[in-house]
């Protein structure tokens, strides 16, 4: 008996502090943002033309040359990104966890919990980024999905991609980005929390903060596919 009951302190004392995992969600969240930030601003790039898209492209394939080798600095940022999403989704999945197993038995009477429509769809939107991520990736980065498909012919292939015949690809993109645009604006709030510079005279600046943010990034993706559909790029 007094083995058991040295044995459970040993146990929580191994598990992983959640404010820890709150750190890692911020931290991994904050490279997703500045990632998503710099893809945004070369995304816009197509409404300067052809050249200057495909020209862009091809000169992140060659940063740094020749002391790396070509595509060496896109190549670290994949996989710094991947290490990101997954420390994001890890951290995500162990505090759900945890907060499941903190009330393992559901109320009678369930009163709803005030919050953001943001953060009760947290989850699903959490999945529609992660399909349209591995859609995106088959699209345009390898061409295998892509009606043009060709390696740097950049422009061209966001181009045929959001042909207005192409609809379908345009509201799923659109579904993916709204759903990004969710997930940003309540994950930066949540983070700010987190590494502590929100407090009661902040708050409402924060909150600001976070949804300009978010929108920006929305209507900064969007506005190539909807200029490609409808004929103004």
């Amino acid at each position: 008996m007094r083995s058991r009951v040295r044995d459970v302190p040993s146990v929580r004392r191994n598990r992983m502090p959640s404010v820890l995992l709150k750190f890692v969600m911020a931290v991994s969240g904050a490279i997703m943002l500045l990632f998503l930030l710099m893809h945004m601003i070369g995304n816009l790039k197509i409404f300067v033309g052809a050249d200057e898209l495909n020209a862009y492209a091809a000169w992140l394939r060659t940063l740094l040359e020749p002391a790396v080798p070509y595509e060496g600095v896109l190549w670290f940022v994949r996989v710094g990104l991947v290490v990101a999403i997954a420390a994001h989704i890890w951290s995500a999945a162990l505090l759900t966890l945890r907060a499941r197993r903190a009330r393992p038995v559901k109320y009678a009477v369930r009163n709803k919990v005030p919050g953001s429509y943001a953060a009760r769809t947290m989850r699903w939107g959490g999945v529609i980024i992660v399909l349209f991520l591995i859609y995106h990736l088959l699209d345009l980065t390898t061409g295998t999905l892509n009606p043009n498909g060709k390696h740097l012919e950049v422009y061209q292939n966001v181009g045929a991609d959001f042909t207005p015949g192409r609809w379908y690809v345009t509201l799923f993109y659109t579904l993916a980005v709204v759903a990004v645009g969710f997930h940003v604006r309540h994950g930066l709030w949540s983070a700010l929390q987190t590494l502590g510079w929100s407090n009661g005279a902040r708050e409402k600046t924060l909150k600001v903060i976070s949804t300009g943010f978010a929108v920006i990034l929305t209507v900064g993706f969007l506005a190539v596919p909807f200029a490609v559909t409808f004929g103004l790029a």
